[in-house]
């Protein structure tokens, strides 16, 4: 196969568009999945039996949730802003499937005698001998991710309601608060890596020295990272932005049938792609044991590691009540921000006499 597209192979390009349609099945998937997965979970914490009435276990009843609101009625206020009504779902749910480009799912693995880094944007330069990716991957992750908020904020203004209103504007304090930590709370991976790039940072952490065990500064700033993503995507306890109890349904209290759907959808991509994150810069990513003999186990460690995370997820939604607007601004302003701020300059200095892994602190 000698034919070349702007000096990449043909087979380039074909790996590429079968890793998007497996990426985007495997999401999509997920999504449809993770919201009978978490009322089931939650049901049985709550002694509850959750669904099971459409089909075995009630395993039919995403698809009938979709059916259902594929089928309602389209309901758009009279006094709200057509356009960017319309508009809102889509900058909410596209960002959320597209950050997924950069991330590496699995090892490189061989197939019909190409090496195919599993990793959409990756490409195997045999010239150098190892996987070519985005250098500023981490950089397109923040971007991506702080562009579904627009979706949120533009369906609060449009609906031309306050409840909505309020919804967005909760959003976008939230979003500015917590995006801030969470941005910080990554640089000591990137201090101890000296890349950004998503290839390097999970070569970094192979053998199992996963960042979230291998060094105190990571370990802290792997749960920030985590509490800052959950109020990133809005979930419990930092769920503000919607607050059944105190805005109907927040910023989409306005919205019915498909477009009310990609709301929903995207909160749910949304958590499996900052999982995704999570398991990249601080578990590993697609490490763990026998991998490097079987490079086909490593996507199924990278799917396991992200299913506990939105595991966690849920079980953290049926544990914990709701914040209230104050306590979610002092957590974030005023213990988030100083912690990931002295993070860094502690890291700095343990880099810097080279004690800043646990092994490095107590000498082995």
């Amino acid at each position: 196969m000698g034919i070349e597209i702007l000096g990449l192979p043909l087979y380039y390009y074909i790996a590429m568009v079968a890793k998007v349609l497996i990426a985007f099945v495997f999401v999509l998937l997920t999504v449809a999945y993770a919201t009978y997965a978490e009322r089931k979970i939650i049901g049985w914490m709550q002694v509850r039996i959750g669904p099971n009435r459409t089909g075995p276990m009630g395993l039919l009843q995403p698809i009938a949730d979709g059916l259902k609101l594929f089928f309602k009625e389209e309901i758009i206020p009279s006094e709200a802003n057509r356009f960017a009504f319309l508009l809102a779902p889509l900058v909410a749910l596209i960002p959320a499937f597209i950050t997924f480009a950069v991330i590496p799912f699995g090892d490189t693995i061989k197939i019909f005698g190409y090496d195919v880094p599993l990793q959409i944007v990756g490409y195997y330069d045999a010239g150098v001998g190892k996987v070519v990716d985005m250098n500023v991957g981490v950089l397109y992750v923040l971007a991506m991710s702080s562009l579904g908020v627009y979706g949120i904020v533009l369906a609060g203004w449009s609906s031309n309601s306050k409840y909505s209103l309020i919804g967005g504007l909760r959003s976008s304090a939230q979003m500015i608060s917590y995006e801030l930590a969470a941005g910080l709370a990554i640089i000591p991976v990137f201090m101890l890596v000296e890349s950004l790039s998503l290839q390097e940072i999970i070569k970094a952490q192979a053998g199992m020295k996963w960042f979230i065990w291998n060094s105190p500064m990571t370990f802290v700033a792997g749960m920030i990272f985590y509490v800052a993503t959950l109020a990133e995507v809005n979930r419990t306890p930092f769920d503000l932005p919607e607050a059944e109890t105190e805005l109907v349904s927040g910023f989409c209290t306005e919205y019915s049938s498909m477009k009310y759907a990609m709301f929903f959808m995207a909160e749910y991509a949304n958590m499996v792609t900052v999982s995704a994150v999570m398991v990249t810069l601080f578990l590993g990513g697609w490490d763990g044991p026998f991998v490097s003999a079987i490079p086909w186990l490593s996507p199924l460690y990278f799917i396991a590691k992200v299913y506990f995370l939105m595991f966690l997820a849920m079980w953290i939604r049926a544990t914990l009540p709701r914040y209230r607007y104050d306590q979610l601004m002092h957590l974030g302003w005023k213990v988030m921000l100083p912690t990931t701020l002295a993070l860094i300059v502690i890291t700095a200095i343990a880099g810097h006499f080279g004690f800043y892994t646990f092994s490095g602190l107590f000498g082995n």
